[in-house]
């Protein structure tokens, strides 16, 4: 994940999207044509609407409410003391994790970039949040590239290529019916639950 938008720099083999190797890429280039929603969220002592359009300059009021919609996020900020305008305090102390997810899913759908990074997006989510989330990232999806890490197998059901990794290897590679249809590792941490 960390590859991608050149965090890190591979030491051997290459990273390529489309034809290009993004090492010959502007560092700058790169990173604007992606969004990251990582485990990590970055949450700034400003206000909600604020948080929502960090790295989206030109974003208006109302793009800013259609992307906290499509991240499931409207309903709790509206409830919030000022709505949109509400500060959100250093690191976001005063919202719970998935809040924060939210708020990080209504960032990375404003910015509405060609390549979508997803590190454990929905961890911190209720099921019933993940389901709504699933729904508006399934749609903002379409015509994007979009790289996902995730442990709930919910979240990966519909890649065109799922990786399966234990301990660090490559197990298994697929789509989620073939990789059924393998009856191996994945197989297994499906029907032990972890597709919820």
């Amino acid at each position: 994940m960390n590859l991608v938008p050149r965090f890190y720099d591979v030491k051997s083999g290459r990273v390529i999207i489309g034809a290009h190797d993004v090492k010959d890429l502007k560092i700058s280039s790169l990173r604007k044509s992606m969004a990251l929603v990582s485990q990590d969220i970055t949450i700034f002592d400003d206000s909600v609407a604020a948080n929502i359009a960090y790295g989206t300059a030109d974003a208006t009021d109302k793009d800013i409410e259609k992307a906290a919609k499509a991240a499931a996020a409207s309903e709790f900020i509206e409830k919030m003391s000022d709505g949109y305008k509400t500060s959100l305090g250093e690191n976001g102390v005063k919202i719970s994790g998935g809040q924060k997810q939210r708020i990080a899913l209504a960032r990375a759908i404003l910015r509405n970039a060609p390549i979508l990074l997803l590190d454990e997006a929905t961890s911190a989510l209720d099921n019933e949040s993940e389901k709504l989330i699933q729904k508006s990232l399934h749609k903002f999806m379409k015509d994007r590239t979009v790289l996902v890490i995730a442990h709930r197998l919910s979240t990966v059901h519909d890649a065109d290529n799922i990786i399966v990794l234990n301990e660090g290897k490559v197990v298994e590679q697929g789509t989620h019916q073939e990789l059924i249809k393998k009856d191996g590792f994945y197989a297994r941490m499906h029907k032990l639950g972890f597709s919820e």
